[in-house]
This record gives C-alpha cells, structure tokens and sequence, in this order.
C-alpha cells in the first residue's frame, strides 16, 4: 500500500491551504516588501482563523486545543510558509505554545496567568535565550537571577529577540554561573515589569527587526519562575528539538512555491524560438530541486512521526535543520535563475524569499553548530 497521511490530516491540510490562498496570498502584494505587517491586518487575519476553527492547532485539546499531532503541526506549516511574505509577525494559525510554556500546565497559576490566554490568542509568548556572547552554547549565559526573598532580581542582555511583540517573554538567566549549564534557571518575564527595557530593534537583510533587550534589576516573583532552579537548560532544549523539527516544512512550503513559479515561467518563456522549459539546463534545475524537496518533506514527516510516539528525536531535529535550510537556499537560488532578471526584481517576490531564506542557515542553530551536533552523537553512539 502507498504511504498515505491520515484522513483527517488531509482534511486539515486542504483547509489551511484554502484559508493562505485566501487570506494570506493577497497580502503579498500590499506587504511583500514592507519591513512589518500592521498590527491591524496582523490581528484580522488571526480572528479569522480563529473563527475557523484554525487556531492553536497543537495545544492541548483539553486546554482548548486543537490537539492535532506534531505530524499534522508540519503540514500546517508547510502550507503556511508557501506565502512568501518573509518572516513577518504574521502567523495567521499562532495560539500553539511552545514546548516550555506548555511544562507551566502542572502549575495552576501559571497555567492560568500564562498558558491559557496565549491559547485563547490575547496574548503572545517567545523564548528568551541569544545573549551577545551566548548563542549556541547556553552554558556561557551571562544573565544573571539572584533570589532576594520572594522575588529574583535579573540583569543581562539578550539579542536577536524574535516576536518583541510578545507579551510574555520566557527569559532563561543563571542563578550560579560556576554550575554551567545546571545554574540555568527559566522565568516567565511580562513585558510591562520595570527593569525589562526593549531598547532597540536590529534591522536585519531579510526585513525583519529582532529585539535587543536589556535587564536592569528587574524583579520577577518567584512564583514565575518556570520549574526549580537550574531546570532552565531543559526548558530550552525541550523548546528548540521541537521548534527545530518545524524548520522542515517551512523551507518545504517556501521551496514548493519557489519551484512552481520556476516550472510557470519556464514554460511560458521563450528563448529561440521555444520554451526555456525544453532545455536541459533547466529541466536538471526543476529535476533537483524536486527531488530535494521531497528528501526534506519526508524527512520532516518521519522527525515528526518520532515526537508522536514519545521518541527522542534530537538527531533528527538538527539532521532537519540543517538539510531543509540548506535545501531551501539552493531551490530559491535556481529558481531566481531561471527567472533572469526578474528573479533579481521587486515586482516577484523571489527577491525578497532570497534574503529571507539566508537567515535560515543561522538561526535556531547554524549549519556548522548543527553537522557538529550530528557528528558528535555519531561518535558517541
């Protein structure tokens, strides 16, 4: 029998597929070069959603859910990311909490202050981790937390803050710095809390503007922090094996679109006297990037199969990563090719897909970090 998704995951991919080609692609025209999306259109595009029944897909059902699987989660996202409008605040299916927010269900103040509204789609959540000298390697945070009775009072600096807009920020910072990794602690931080300064945007070449944060003294009650003391390294990880995964099918949606305007136009252009499409030269480009899509879709899906069974899937997240970003490059880069000039215009969208896609091979993890952490689980198996 041929592989099959399951019926009600094919259902709930056409549904989104319907709803980017709607609402979302429309968007392209007015927005595909501007450096944000309104806040406004941000939030009509989200209350539609939610009125379809297409919001936080992968919260729990029980929490007011969707309560699809990590598997359904990355046909969502392959279908949300064939809207080419670079790494913009929209994200027209949000409301799913990461992996650390959802360990705060335990706890029923957290839960309630925290949890729920980002389900209920009133507010926003985003990690909290790049520091300028700590990225990759967490153990080198240089944030700090010290406990002065019922609060902790943190200073540091974080940098390359995606979502600025976020309500909720959780911030990992380290209660003893000679324990490394152990002395990191995680710390649910409202963004109105005195000593939490946003104090500048970083304009980037994909047109997005990360944040760049500064922590002077701020007081945070202990009853936010997440978990006890020196959990905070596993808070984060949990966040990014997940949230690594998902890279998969969203270089697998934006490669899949890039590759059928490529097949569009080389057919309709015509270079003495036949169609592009009939050289070899471009039929081979087509050719690979087809294949490597459907290397990168699949690989997704099996990562994404190993989350559902409760299997770790660390090797496979970062395996993911780095082919699918490096994948998605090569296909943008053909296909900006074959279009000549007007791959390099603003009037298509390519222009702008090729800077956002650069990025892509440096966040969550560069390519480099990631063949290391592939090669060292290699060894030590």
């Amino acid at each position: 029998m041929d592989f099959q998704l399951p019926e009600e995951l094919r259902l709930l991919q056409a549904a989104v597929r319907r709803f980017v080609q709607e609402e979302v692609y429309p968007l392209e025209r007015q927005y595909l070069l501007a450096d944000q999306i309104p806040p406004d259109v941000r939030h009509a595009v989200e209350r539609q959603a939610r009125s379809l029944g297409l919001w936080a897909l992968g919260a729990p059902r029980e929490l007011g859910g969707g309560g699809i699987s990590a598997l359904g989660l990355c046909l969502v996202q392959e279908e949300r990311y064939k809207a080419l409008l670079g790494r913009s605040e929209l994200d027209p299916f949000g409301g799913d909490p990461s992996p650390a927010l959802l360990t705060c269900a335990a706890n029923a103040y957290q839960c309630e202050r925290f949890l729920l509204p980002v389900i209920r789609g009133e507010k926003h959540e985003c990690l909290c981790q790049t520091e300028p000298n700590a990225g990759s390697d967490p153990s080198s945070l240089e944030t700090t937390a010290e406990r002065e009775g019922e609060n902790y009072v943190l200073n540091g600096t974080k940098i390359f803050i995606g979502r600025y807009y976020s309500d909720i920020f959780l911030t990992l910072a380290t209660v003893d710095r000679r324990r490394g990794r152990r002395g990191i602690t995680a710390f649910f931080i409202e963004r109105d809390t005195p000593g939490f300064n946003i104090v500048r945007l970083i304009p980037m070449m994909d047109g997005a503007t990360p944040a760049h944060i500064v922590l002077e003294n701020c007081r945070v009650p202990a009853t936010h922090r997440l978990g006890a003391e020196g959990e905070g390294f596993t808070v984060g990880q949990s966040d990014l094996a997940r949230a690594r995964i998902m890279w998969g099918p969203k270089c697998v949606g934006r490669s899949d679109r890039c590759l059928e305007m490529g097949i569009r136009y080389a057919k309709q252009r015509v270079t003495f006297g036949r169609p592009i499409a009939d050289r070899q030269a471009i039929q081979w480009m087509l050719a690979d990037s087809a294949v490597e899509i459907h290397a990168s879709r699949l690989m997704s899906y099996h990562a994404a199969w190993k989350v559902d069974q409760g299997l770790d899937v660390r090797q496979e997240a970062s395996m993911v990563k780095l082919y699918s970003s490096e994948m998605q490059q090569r296909v943008v880069d053909r296909v900006v090719q074959i279009h000549g000039a007007y791959g390099l215009s603003k009037d298509l969208p390519l222009e702008k897909t090729y800077r956002v896609v650069r990025h892509d091979r440096i966040g969550e993890g560069t390519s480099e970090i990631h063949r290391f952490v592939i090669a060292r689980n290699l060894l030590r198996d």
